[in-house]
């Protein structure tokens, strides 16, 4: 009995830990997986900005590119430059052994971090890095201190000078595309290429589309689940008036 309880605390205890949520504030990202623009824009931000470290091994090219409505030769010749075809599985030339004696540990596969993390924490760790010279690479991040990983977007973004304002409400409105509360720099040391609000809405893009991949099915899963409450409903109908002329004569 004792190892039956212990079995089903270590089962869940990860879902135990998610739901505590994150240790700090963040801005709030709520996805829209029906966006394909945004998602088209997000493939080329994470293709030319995180896909030289990281993979997103559980998925494929093909997919992505039919979901996205890329046609396959044009996701091929822009999208993908490791030499892989279209049908293959998202991952990088870099291998693991080299990662980590570069970074200390080899980057993590993408393909699941929103169902981890949440799309919230994962918007707001893309605008939190920050100078800091004490770090080996220079920058910090709020959301995840002692970070291992260089602001690989200061040429949007630029490098702010302190600590981003992370948690203040800055997030970006799906059907009008207008920015709240952007800029969460106050100063910065590098100045980037974009303005505020056109790297968060640049941002928002990249996190709608990892959360797609996260979820890719998300669309059609929510599309199939009013047919089946329908038909449950439907089927409920009958099957109490059969279970009611079932028992009528019994007392």
């Amino acid at each position: 009995m004792r190892k039956l309880i212990f079995g089903l605390f270590i089962a869940i205890l990860p879902a135990l830990g998610l739901a505590a949520g994150p240790s700090g504030p963040l801005d709030t990202m709520k996805p829209d997986h029906t966006n394909k623009e945004s998602l088209q824009r997000g493939v080329a931000l994470f293709t030319n900005y995180c896909m030289g470290c990281h993979s997103m091994e559980y998925a494929r090219y093909k997919r992505v590119s039919d979901d996205l409505e890329i046609p396959a030769e044009l996701y091929e010749e822009n999208l993908i430059f490791t030499g892989a075809k279209i049908g293959e599985l998202m991952q990088i030339s870099m291998g693991k052994d080299m990662a980590a004696g570069w970074f200390g540990a080899p980057p993590p596969d993408l393909t699941l971090v929103t169902r981890v993390r949440g799309e919230s924490w994962v918007y707001s760790y893309l605008r939190g890095f920050y100078k800091d010279d004490s770090r080996p690479l220079g920058v910090n991040n709020v959301v995840f201190d002692n970070v291992g990983m260089p602001h690989v977007m200061v040429e949007m973004q630029g490098l702010c000078a302190v600590e981003p304002r992370i948690g203040v409400g800055a997030s970006v409105e799906p059907l009008s595309g207008n920015i709240n509360n952007a800029d969460v720099c106050p100063e910065y040391a590098i100045e980037g290429s974009m303005s505020a609000a056109d790297f968060d809405r640049a941002m928002w893009d990249l996190t709608n589309f990892m959360s797609y991949m996260g979820d890719p099915v998300k669309v059609e899963r929510e599309r199939l689940g009013i047919f089946v409450l329908i038909f449950v409903a439907i089927f409920f109908i009958f099957a109490y008036l059969l279970n009611r002329e079932y028992w009528k004569d019994v007392h």
